[in-house]
């Protein structure tokens, strides 16, 4: 496991330790679930990307679209 340093404003550390105390988890596991969905989202929109690369571009990011609006 890695150690990582991030400087945000204050104003956001402490946005970000209330959202943490009130999913009752820390701050770094917080970071941790963030930085999953974040990864996660990529790895989709690449999948997905290149799959559309090889059929109808317009179709699939109409599909892309309608998912972004649910």
């Amino acid at each position: 496991m890695s150690t990582l340093t991030i400087r945000l404003p204050d104003d956001k550390h402490e946005r970000l330790k209330a959202l943490a105390e009130a999913r009752n988890i820390s701050v770094n596991k917080l970071i941790d679930e963030l930085a999953t969905v974040a990864l996660a989202n990529h790895d989709a929109r690449l999948r997905f990307e290149l799959r559309a690369r090889t059929g109808n571009a317009r179709k699939a990011l109409a599909i892309l679209d309608a998912l972004g609006d649910a």
